[in-house]
């Protein structure tokens, strides 16, 4: 099969594995990976067992779901209350925790939860269900912003009155900055996301390698993707020139998919968010634009932050 196959051949695997072991400086390296994708693949496919034992590698908060703050989760759970309220989300945000709660327990109890595959599902839904408040979890990163954004575009086009986007959209490069700020990390580069980088381009990552003189490094998600962007990732260590490399050059450019970010911001604008584990990280999420509110519920970071949550939890306990 074009494009799986061809990425999956031993033999290739295997003649980038030798060329890693023979460019690995004679030091523990720290790469790490953003995208959660690589994180399983790089296990699934057994790379581990190819690559020397002092390259590390540290997972990033790549998945959208994983890092939605404990605040994001309790203001989703209240609105899955209301009588007249039926929430759409993803499948995979059901068992995320709130302070006291899971969507999951929650669909259980009130039946007032349902499971979507594509955003789009949110205008037929609207449609069919016209005395209930529609109320989408538009969780994600750049790649899920694109769909979402038009999903919203085309609600305000059809001139639906009963749907609405409860954001907890994120951006990863705001994300990899603030990681930085941990001198702990001690980071020799990026290994960055594919789909995220298909729509924002390989320039947003520039600053990274400008500031914090850290090289970055788009792959795919095949085995020898993943193995093709860590020597390449290598090799800027190895000739401490850190830049922005593309090994993903089938599906990724420089300048990114530029119509989808043309609707991201016509919809949306930017603005602090929390995330899980992370606290509030500045300008790292999308809020949607004030010309557009009537679509949303904007939610103020401390709104957001766990930390404010768990401890306002703690006093109604007591």
């Amino acid at each position: 099969m074009k494009y799986v196959d061809e990425f999956r051949d031993p033999r290739k695997i295997h003649k980038i594995a030798v060329a890693i072991s023979e460019i690995m400086p004679g030091r523990d390296i720290r790469i790490m990976e953003i995208c959660g994708t690589h994180t399983q693949n790089f296990f699934r496919f057994g790379l581990d067992k190819v690559l020397p034992d002092r390259l590390r590698f540290i997972a990033g908060p790549g998945c959208p779901v994983c890092v939605s703050s404990q605040g994001y989760m309790d203001s989703a759970i209240k609105l899955a209350g209301e009588k007249d309220v039926l929430i759409l989300s993803f499948g995979d945000m059901l068992r995320v925790p709130g302070t006291r709660s899971t969507l999951e327990k929650e669909r259980a109890r009130s039946g007032n939860i349902r499971v979507i595959y594509s955003p789009l599902e949110c205008i037929e839904a609207a449609k069919l269900n016209p005395h209930k408040k529609i109320v989408f979890l538009a969780v994600g990163f750049e790649t899920t912003a694109s769909t979402i954004a038009m999903t919203l575009a085309l609600a305000k086009k059809q001139r639906l009155k009963n749907l609405s986007f409860l954001s907890s959209l994120k951006l990863i490069p705001a994300a990899m900055g603030h990681l930085l700020n941990d001198k702990r990390l001690k980071l020799d580069g990026f290994l960055c996301p594919g789909h995220v980088s298909a729509i924002i381009g390989t320039r947003p990552y520039a600053f990274i390698v400008r500031k914090y003189k850290i090289g970055c490094c788009v792959a795919g998600f095949e085995p020898a993707d993943i193995l093709e962007g860590i020597f390449l990732l290598l090799r800027q260590v190895v000739t401490c020139k850190p830049k922005v490399d593309n090994q993903y050059l089938r599906v990724v450019k420089a300048s990114g998919n530029t119509k989808a970010q043309g609707v991201i911001h016509k919809v949306f604008e930017v603005r602090d968010a929390a995330w899980r584990g992370l606290g509030i990280i500045p300008a790292s999420g999308l809020s949607i634009r004030n010309e557009l509110s009537s679509f949303g519920t904007k939610l103020q970071p401390h709104q957001l932050d766990d930390d404010h949550h768990t401890s306002q939890g703690e006093q109604n306990a007591q």
